[in-house]
């Protein structure tokens, strides 16, 4: 595919030995991607990612894979809280939920397939480490949002797509004991939540985080039934890997 060098200066060296492991997928959230790309490129904004593609699928190179972008800022998955030294961060041209947010175009989908697949073989990402933004910081961000199609990225072959596990229903989800289950479920996928038996506010953002990515059609942060089934599925898939 053919990428335009867009040179930031936003960047460091990864740490030694480190590999890359995590793939993550941000909107840009402004008017255009104009103003993005000159906002990644900005020494004094000091953010960045490694690639960004326009909505017509014109991709943009800004920071060498080998170094590490700054893309992901407070971040958190599977005990690792320094996400930008082990990812590949893409940003997605969207005006996203401030600027007017809408689907995310054909082009622009092919176009993120290509360079995703390209990435997939260069480094070790497993599919279960192909992830949003608002995954490795739910209290923080909730990009690239519920418009954005993980089903189709999974079965281009890029992510994880679970179906929900046949199991019986699983009961009340108030009860301490249900909640502590949802919560370590939660941890053994990556989110950064304690098992405490309450329904908090970080486990409801964990939850949102993983329904925008799984169940697109709510995601309001209550553990009900087909989320809990959903998650169920998601953990089963992991432990096969």
């Amino acid at each position: 595919m053919k990428i335009i060098h867009r040179p930031s200066p936003n960047h460091d060296e990864r740490p030694q030995g480190q590999p890359v492991d995590i793939l993550v997928l941000h909107y840009t959230d402004m008017e255009s991607a104009e103003a993005a790309l000159a906002r990644m490129t900005d020494a004094a904004a000091r953010v960045s990612a490694h690639y960004c593609v326009d909505e017509d699928g014109t991709t943009y190179r800004l920071v060498p894979e080998q170094r590490r972008a700054w893309h992901a800022g407070v971040s958190f998955w599977a005990g690792a809280g320094d996400i930008n030294a082990r990812s590949i961060g893409i940003e997605l041209v969207n005006p996203g939920h401030s600027c007017g947010y809408r689907p995310f175009p054909e082009a622009q989908m092919r176009a993120l397939e290509e360079l995703a697949r390209g990435i997939l073989a260069r480094h070790p990402i497993p599919s279960h480490r192909v992830l949003g933004h608002s995954d490795v910081a739910p209290a923080r961000k909730i990009d690239p949002g519920e418009l954005f199609d993980w089903r189709r990225l999974a079965q281009a072959g890029i992510g994880l797509w679970p179906e929900p596990l046949a199991i019986p229903d699983p009961g009340p989800a108030d009860t301490p004991l249900m909640v502590s289950d949802v919560q370590s479920k939660l941890g053994r996928f990556g989110y950064g939540v304690a098992v405490t038996g309450i329904l908090d506010q970080a486990t409801r953002q964990a939850l949102s985080a993983f329904q925008r990515h799984f169940r697109p059609s709510r995601f309001d942060g209550a553990p009900d039934g087909e989320t809990r089934r959903l998650l169920a599925a998601v953990v089963a898939k992991i432990a096969q890997v």
